[in-house]
C-alpha cells in the first residue's frame, strides 16, 4: 500500500531438451496448455473422482465449516497498514467474499471496534465489471505524505499479473483520466503525484525470459504510456529491473535496480538527471535509506579499506562517504553461530531490526543522534516469533506495529509509539483447545553430519509409541525461515483430532542467514531433501510416529522438497500433500517464472547441471515397480508463477505407472488455495480429509 522499504521490493514485483541430450520426448506435455480442451477435461475427470471419496471423508464436512468460520470470523486481527496516523485494512468474511479496504484513526483501532470507513468494496466492483477481481494488497502503493493517490493493482481469479487503476482515496473512486494499465506482471511506484515509475508489456521485446520488465521508464500525467520516457534497461537474460522512489524526511531518493538473477543486483541512484550505481557488492542487499546512511544487509564478507564487514550483518553507511569511497559504515547486526538477520523496518525516528535466535524471534529498535547510532531491544510476550507488520511502521510519525505468534498461543498484536513501551491492541481468540499440548525443539542429524533443528507440536494425551497420525511441514529455498506461527486451521484441523505436528528448519531456507541458505544451491541442492529426510527419520527413530502415520506438506518450492522426497525415499511415508508445486525440473525454466529460479536450482539446459537436477527432479525420478504412497497433488489453472502443468503431469506419470494419486485443480486462486475464503476452505478440507484418510489409526 505504501511505498515499499528495499527489502521487499523485489519480492513484491516478481513473486526444451538441450542440444544433444538422450532425453525420451515427454508424453505429457500437452498438459502444459493450461485452458487447452483436452487439459481442462483431463482435469474436470481428476477433480471429480478426488472430490467424491475426499468429500465422502467423515472428517472433511467439519473442517469445511471450521475453516471457513475461522476464515470468516469477526474475531480475525484486522492487520493494520500505517499510512500516517490512518489504518487502512483489507478485510474478508462471510458479508464481503471479495473484501474491502477500509480504514480508521489510529485512536479508533486501538477501540474493541473500531469504526471503519469502506474505501474500496471489491465484490461490489466484480458485480458491476463482471469479473472476480482480487485485490492485491503488497502490490497497491499511495503517495505520501498525503497518501491520497493510490495504484491499485487488481488481478483476476489471484494471478500475478494484474491491471493497474488510479484511486483517490478521499473521493473513494477511480480517477478519471488517471493511470491506468492494462493486465500484465507490471511493477509501478509513484516518483511525484504527476509522474510514475513503470515496468511493463510495451510489446515485442519489453520484457525478459522470466516474464518480467526489462524497461524501466517514467510516465507523467496527461501523456499516453507510448511516451513514457525510457531511464534504463536491461537484457533479456535477466530477471528484471525495477524503478522505484523512497521518500524520507529529509528528500526523495530515485532508484533503478537491476537484478541479473536472485540474490544479485545493481543499484543506481537518480542523481542530477543521471543513474549513479552505487559501490556495493553484487550480493549485497540496500534494505532502505534512513536520516543520511544506507542500510545494506550482506550475504557474503564486504571489505572496503582496511574494513571487514561480515557475511550476513546489517551496516548503516552515510550515503555521501559511501559514494565517494570514505567513511565508515556501523554494525546494526553482526551474526554469530544460529543467530541471523530476518527483517528491517523504519519509522521515522528509529530503524526496527528482526533477527531469528535459534530460530526464536527478537526485535531490537536503533536511533540515530548526535552521529551516533544507539540500540534498545523491545521487550516480547515470548520466544515464538516476531514480526513488524508490512507497511504497519510509520515513516511520516515515529509508530509501529508489531505482531507476536507460537504454536499454541493466539497471535496478537502490539504498537510502540514514541519511546512508550509496547502496548497489546489487538489479540486472536483461541480457535482451538490447546490444553494439554506441548512445543519442543529438536535436532536432527543429516546425511553430511550437519545438525538440523525442528520444532514438534504434540497433542493431549500423546505417547511416543510409533502410533501418533505426524504431519511435517517443509520449504528449504530462497532463504525463506519456516518459524513458529499461531495457525487456527492447523490447530482445529490436525492437532485438536489428536495429530502431531513437526516444522523442519532444513538448508536452503533462511533460519541462519545467507550461509544457511547458500548450503543447499544448484550443485549442494541435494542437501536440503537429505535435511527433509533426516528429519523424517528422526521422527520415526523418536517413536514420535512410524511410516504408515508419517506425512509430509508442502507448497511451491515445498511442493518441490515433498516431491522429491517421497520418490527418493518412498517407503518412508504414508501420505504426501504437494502445494502449487515444481515437478519437472527439466522444464521449469520454460514454464512462466521459472527462467528466474535458476540462481537456485541450476540451468538444466548446461548438462553439467542438468546432471545434479536430475537427481531430483520428482518427475524424472519415478520409477516402475516401485510403490510409492499415494500423494494428493493439488494446484491452480489461474496459478501464473508456478505453471499448473507441474502437477498435472507428474499426475499423469504416476498413472502410466500404475501408481494411485488423488488431484485436484482449483479454477481460480492464482499462486494460493483460494481466491476467496470459500475455496481456501475447501481446499484445506480435502487436504486435512486426505491426510485422515492415509495416517489417521
Amino acid at each position: 500500500m505504501r511505498r515499499h522499504h528495499l527489502s521487499t521490493l523485489l519480492a513484491c514485483l516478481l513473486a526444451a531438451v538441450p542440444a544433444g541430450a538422450a532425453e525420451e520426448e515427454d508424453p505429457f506435455a500437452w498438459l502444459e496448455d493450461v485452458s487447452g480442451e483436452r487439459a481442462l477435461a483431463w482435469v474436470q475427470e481428476h477433480n471429480a473422482r478426488s472430490t467424491k471419496l475426499l468429500e465422502a471423508r467423515p472428517q472433511f464436512a467439519p473442517i469445511q465449516a471450521r475453516t471457513l468460520e475461522i476464515l470468516d470470523s469477526k474475531d480475525k486481527i484486522p492487520t493494520p497498514l500505517l499510512l500516517g496516523t490512518t489504518v487502512y485494512n483489507f478485510w474478508k468474511d462471510e458479508a464481503h467474499p471479495r473484501g474491502i479496504w477500509r480504514r480508521t484513526s489510529l485512536a479508533s483501532y486501538r477501540k474493541t471496534q473500531p469504526s471503519w470507513e469502506t474505501v474500496l468494496d471489491l465484490d461490489a466492483l466484480s458485480k458491476a465489471e463482471k469479473a472476480p477481481w482480487v485485490f492485491q494488497e503488497p502490490a497497491t502503493t499511495c503517495l505520501p505524505p498525503a497518501y491520497r493517490r493510490c495504484l491499485v493493482s487488481l488481478s483476476r481469479g489471484g494471478a500475478d499479473a494484474a491491471v493497474v487503476r488510479e484511486f483517490d482515496t478521499r473521493t473513494k473512486a477511480f480517477v478519471p483520466g488517471g493511470f491506468t494499465l492494462p493486465e500484465a506482471k507490471s511493477s509501478v511506484q509513484w516518483r511525484t503525484e504527476d509522474e510514475i515509475w513503470v515496468g511493463t508489456d510495451f510489446g515485442e521485446g519489453s520484457l525478459t525470459t522470466s516474464g518480467y520488465a526489462r524497461l524501466v521508464k517514467l510516465w507523467k500525467r496527461g501523456t499516453p504510456l507510448r511516451q513514457a520516457r525510457t531511464v534504463f534497461s536491461c537484457g533479456s537474460e535477466d530477471v528484471g529491473c525495477f524503478g522505484f522512489s523512497q521518500d524520507t524526511p529529509e528528500g526523495r531518493y530515485d532508484l533503478v535496480l537491476r537484478v541479473p538473477a536472485f540474490y544479485r543486483g545493481e543499484r543506481f541512484l537518480l542523481l542530477g538527471g543521471r543513474l549513479v550505481k552505487l559501490p556495493l557488492p553484487e550480493d549485497a542487499e540496500l534494505r532502505q535509506f534512513f536520516r543520511d546512511q544506507a542500510l545494506i544487509s550482506l550475504r557474503s564478507d564486504w571489505t572496503r579499506g582496511e574494513d571487514r564487514y561480515p557475511a550476513g550483518a546489517l551496516v548503516a553507511f552515510p550515503l555521501d562517504g559511501l559514494l565517494a569511497g570514505s567513511g565508515h559504515g556501523t554494525l546494526l547486526f553482526e551474526p554469530v553461530e544460529r543467530a541471523s538477520l530476518n527483517d528491517v523496518r523504519a519509522t521515522r525516528d528509529r530503524v526496527l531490526v528482526q533477527t531469528l535466535d535459534n530460530v526464536h524471534g527478537k526485535l531490537a529498535s536503533w536511533s540515530f543522534s548526535d552521529g551516533a547510532w544507539h540500540r534498545s531491544d523491545v521487550e516480547l510476550p515470548g520466544l515464538g516469533t516476531v514480526e513488524v507488520e508490512a507497511g504497519a511502521a510509520s515513516e511520516t510519525a515515529d509508530a509501529y506495529f508489531f505482531s507476536y505468534t507460537d504454536f499454541l498461543s493466539p497471535s496478537s498484536l502490539w504498537l510502540v509509539q514514541g519511546a512508550s513501551p509496547p502496548e497489546k491492541v489487538k489479540a486472536l481468540p483461541a480457535f482451538f483447545d490447546a490444553a494439554g499440548m506441548e512445543v519442543s525443539q529438536h535436532q536432527a542429524t543429516s546425511k553430511d553430519g550437519t545438525a538440523i533443528p525442528y520444532f514438534l507440536v504434540t497433542p493431549k494425551g500423546f505417547v511416543a509409541d510409533g502410533s501418533a497420525p505426524t504431519l511435517l511441514y517443509g520449504y528449504g529455498g530462497f532463504e525463506v525461515a519456516e518459524v513458529p506461527t499461531y495457525s487456527g486451521t492447523l490447530g482445529s484441523a490436525w492437532l485438536a483430532r489428536g495429530g502431531a505436528y513437526a516444522l523442519a528448519n532444513i538448508r536452503g531456507g533462511g533460519e541462519f542467514g545467507p550461509r544457511w541458505h547458500e548450503a543447499a544451491l544448484k550443485e549442494t541442492r541435494i542437501k536440503s531433501f537429505q535435511d527433509f529426510l533426516a528429519v523424517a527419520d528422526d521422527l520415526v527413530a523418536r517413536k514420535v510416529t512410524s511410516t504408515p502415520h508419517l506425512g509430509i506438506m508442502g507448497g511451491s518450492q515445498g511442493g518441490l522438497l515433498v516431491g522429491a522426497a517421497f520418490t527418493l525415499r518412498p517407503e518412508l511415508f504414508g501420505a504426501v500433500v504437494a502445494q502449487v508445486p515444481l515437478a519437472d525440473m527439466r522444464r521449469y525454466s520454460k514454464l512462466l517464472a521459472g527462467a528466474s529460479w535458476m540462481a537456485e536450482y541450476g540451468d538444466p539446459d548446461v548438462p553439467e547441471q542438468w546432471a545434479y537436477i536430475r537427481t531430483w527432479s520428482p518427475y524424472h525420478l519415478l520409477r516402475k515397480d516401485v510403490r510409492y504412497p499415494t500423494p494428493f497433488y493439488w494446484t491452480n489453472t489461474r496459478d501464473d508463477r508456478v505453471h499448473p502443468g507441474h502437477a498435472r503431469k507428474m499426475v499423469a506419470r504416476m498413472e502410466s505407472l500404475g501408481d494411485p494419486v488423488l488431484y485436484f485443480e482449483n479454477v481460480a486462486g492464482g499462486h494460493g488455495s483460494g481466491s476467496v475464503n470459500k475455496e481456501t476452505a475447501y481446499v484445506t478440507a480435502l487436504q486435512y480429509a486426505y491426510l485422515w484418510q492415509m495416517l489417521g489409526r
